[in-house]
């Protein structure tokens, strides 16, 4: 859901006529004593005899969100009391608050409607309160940890389960009680801008970082809300909600499995659909996907809501409804009832707001006899089943006293878990000639757009979150002192001009070293909506990974210096400036930071902390060699390079002419301080049935003079299959901390049920016959492996 959604929310005319409870027959008194406020009854006792006793026109409230902005003035703070009273008539269940105002105004709201819902309406049905959370509660002030796509990069399962612990007690604080987040898409198409918002290529590790968050998330009974569900981040030309083309075994072996892992082992208590069709059917109103896989096969207990204006996607861009004609206050039209009546039944629970609020039209529809409403129970006993799991009954909010907010929120404790994250997902992607680490003696330039001048943060940051925050530039100097640091921007990251290469040249050949930094950039909420400038960001899509602007430009003029230089990629997605290879400079990657990104990358820079980093996507020499991700099928990846050779001539290749289609650094990667040898790979059984658990273990020391971590990585390839497979897939991972000069055994557990594939009768099943575990420090560095057999 982006920001102009939920502003379009406050415009909206609301009409209180079939709504008004003075409708309702039962009054307060009688329910004191109802079943479904007994917390000592199981749960579906509850939801049963709470939808028994609810009317047609509650029911249809309790599937559409509403929004703080309807009694809240976000812009001068005033309350209006009939803009409360109308919103729970009609849209009950839930309401959005991701606004740029102050923690007094949110948290003086969220009391009021969630008092209001409570104390005030007939069945006393407390509300979801609900904002974005991908990397921090989007309020001001709150901790703001890197991007997911960064903090995928630490391999660190129980880094990001703190890091969902401390977002939901920021939430919390607050009383806020649902989190748009985490996202189990997967980085195959690296033109689509929301990259960023992803845990990487790989569905295993998605599925892992996203169990871990929610883990942490829902652990202190903060809902998580998966996303989005499914098949997304693939879309056409890389577009923004394009249609996304595929079969039905690419979609249960690369798009699903993530989403299990996510709802089904973490057990999730909401998933958000997507926006976009897959082989052409829309999502938002998929069968198939929403209840055959995932109630039927998956057996999910608890509700799914569309994404914001989600719904009405079914008539203005699939064209498999008519237009709606109207905004929320108008006539209920013909487009209203099909997009009700296809998305409803078809396993779509909520709709969330941003749109023409299609769901208004269950009563009528109901009714006139054309929508039975056990379509509407069950996708209400859904949303209730989720709100008394979690206890939403017993604790509509817990919002902690004023006085205590700043020891909850943004506290040195988070500051400290925030920069631990980022400095653990920075990866050294180059350091042929030992430039790094420095040292802190040496005096220290640091050039670049990036550097500083305002945070680099990637998208889903609250309104001006730019302006606070560690730069680059202020965590060398907190790290070497001022007197040793030199600053020169260069360039704007967004203008061709050079006019500031002279600065930057004088500063570098004046340094003993050079650091420049330069990379991608999104905008906050509200900016990235308002058309400025950009080159990642939902919506916000390229059509070339290269650097823009002068920026490669004035990478060349700092590395023609002959300073030695440290090159700094701080972006949304992977750049291709592969000719940086065939140069002296070193080369780290930083993901969108946190608010300690620059004390993060600091720490790096300096050798205070060993980089361990691993990518969790493929870095492709440029755009034309698309898709990039390691786990191809068995008969892709032809590879017969051509290049143009440094002594002018053409050597013509044929995959490609001018190019290779191998990544320019793989799915994995991550170089260190320190070295590290494999050794004596071993299984515990060579011989196996499908529904077998095996433990992999391999010997790992650090050779070198540093302490460091490594991410042993552990990959299975069928070597006989009935259909294409993935030429290998990642299935286990552990981080181990292995000091200078010793040893460690690492352990993995490894299911033989996962091993399986869809055949060609869209069965999944473990074929017998060979399999291989590759063990190594990435995708193509692998150091051991060792075969088992299926029976």
């Amino acid at each position: 859901m982006h920001l102009l959604e939920s502003l379009a929310l406050i415009f909206t005319s609301i009409t209180p006529s079939v709504w008004a409870q003075s409708s309702y027959n039962e009054g307060d008194g009688s329910l004191a004593n109802a079943p479904y406020k007994d917390p000592t009854r199981p749960v579906e006792p509850r939801v049963q005899d709470l939808v028994n006793r609810m009317t047609i026109e509650e029911k249809a409230a309790q599937l559409m969100q509403g929004d703080i902005s309807n009694w809240l003035n976000t812009t001068s703070g005033t309350f209006n009391r009939s803009g409360l009273v109308q919103n729970f008539e009609q849209k009950a269940g839930q309401f959005y608050v991701g606004y740029p105002i102050s923690w007094e105004w949110l948290a003086e709201n969220i009391k009021r409607g969630q008092d209001y819902a409570v104390n005030e309406t007939r069945l006393g049905i407390p509300a979801l309160v609900q904002t974005e959370g991908i990397h921090g509660l989007l309020i001001g002030n709150a901790t703001i940890f890197n991007s997911p796509i960064g903090h995928a990069c630490s391999w660190n399962r129980s880094q990001v389960r703190a890091m969902g612990v401390q977002i939901a007690k920021e939430a919390q604080a607050l009383g806020v009680s649902q989190l748009f987040a985490p996202l189990a898409d997967l980085a195959r198409e690296l033109r689509f801008g929301r990259v960023e918002e992803t845990f990487g290529e790989d569905g295993y590790l998605a599925g892992e970082i996203a169990y871990s968050y929610i883990q942490g998330l829902q652990s202190t009974n903060v809902m998580a809300t998966v996303k989005h569900y499914t098949a997304f981040s693939s879309p056409e030309q890389g577009l923004n909600t394009g249609p996304v083309h595929g079969g039905e075994r690419e979609l249960r072996t690369t798009w699903l499995p993530p989403f299990k892992r996510a709802i089904m082992d973490a057990g999730a208590w909401s998933i958000m659909s997507s926006y976009n069709s897959y082989d052409g059917v829309p999502i938002v109103a998929d069968h198939h996907t929403l209840t055959e896989i995932l109630r039927d096969e998956w057996g999910y207990e608890y509700f799914v809501t569309s994404d914001a204006g989600g719904t009405d996607r079914l008539s203005e861009a699939f064209y498999v409804c008519p237009p709606t004609l109207n905004s929320y206050g108008g006539p209920i039209t013909e487009g209203n009832e099909c997009i009700t009546m296809d998305a409803l039944p078809a396993g779509g629970d909520v709709e969330m707001g941003g749109g023409s609020f299609n769901y208004r039209s269950i009563p009528a529809l109901v009714a006139s006899g054309r929508l039975n409403e056990e379509v509407v129970n069950t996708a209400v006993s859904r949303l209730l089943r989720a709100k008394f799991a979690m206890g939403l009954f017993e604790n509509p909010y817990q919002i902690a006293p004023e006085s205590e907010w700043d020891s909850i929120i943004n506290n040195n404790y988070a500051k400290e878990l925030a920069r631990q994250i980022d400095r653990d997902s920075i990866v050294l992607l180059k350091n042929n000639h030992d430039i790094l680490p420095l040292s802190k003696d040496q005096k220290v330039a640091v050039i670049g757009p990036m550097a500083h001048g305002g945070m680099n943060y990637g998208d889903y940051v609250v309104y001006e979150s730019q302006y606070r925050g560690v730069t680059p530039l202020d965590g060398i100097q907190a790290a070497i002192g001022n007197g040793s640091v030199d600053y020169a921007q260069g360039c704007e990251r967004w203008s061709l001009e050079e006019s500031g290469f002279p600065e930057a040249i004088s500063a570098a050949r004046a340094a003993d070293v050079a650091v420049v930094v330069v990379g991608t950039w999104s905008r906050d909420q509200m900016e990235l909506w308002e058309g400025l400038n950009a080159t990642t960001g939902e919506h916000v899509d390229l059509d070339s990974l290269d650097l823009v602007g002068a920026m490669r430009p004035l990478i060349e003029a700092v590395i023609n210096t002959t300073t030695p230089t440290v090159v700094v990629f701080q972006s949304g997605k992977p750049i291709t400036e592969d000719w940086i290879s065939n140069t002296t400079a070193s080369l780290l990657q930083q993901f969108y930071p946190s608010q300690e990104g620059g004390n993060a990358l600091a720490d790096v820079l300096f050798g205070d902390v060993n980089p361990s980093g691993k990518l969790s996507v493929s870095f492709p020499h440029n755009v034309g060699s698309l898709p990039v991700y390691y786990d191809y099928l068995n008969s892709g990846r032809i590879t017969g390079p051509g290049y143009v050779g440094a002594d002018g001539y053409m050597y013509f290749g044929h995959q490609y002419v001018f190019g290779t289609p191998q990544p320019w650094f793989e799915f994995g990667y991550g170089l260190s301080y320190t070295t590290f040898e494999y050794s004596n790979v071993t299984l515990s059984a060579r011989n196996v049935s499908a529904s077998d658990s095996i433990t992999a273990t391999v010997h790992v020391k650090n050779s070198g003079r540093r302490d460091g971590a490594e991410v042993v990585q552990m990959y299975v390839k069928d070597m006989l299959a009935s259909v294409d497979v993935p030429n290998m897939q990642l299935k286990g991972f552990e981080k181990v901390m292995i000091p200078a000069g010793e040893s460690a055994e690492v352990t993995i557990p490894l299911g033989v049920s996962d091993w399986g594939v869809w055949n060609r009768k869209m069965q999944y099943v473990v074929e017998p016959g060979e399999f291989v575990v590759y063990v190594g420090a990435s995708s193509l560095d692998i150091r051991g492996n060792a075969s088992f057999y299926v029976s």
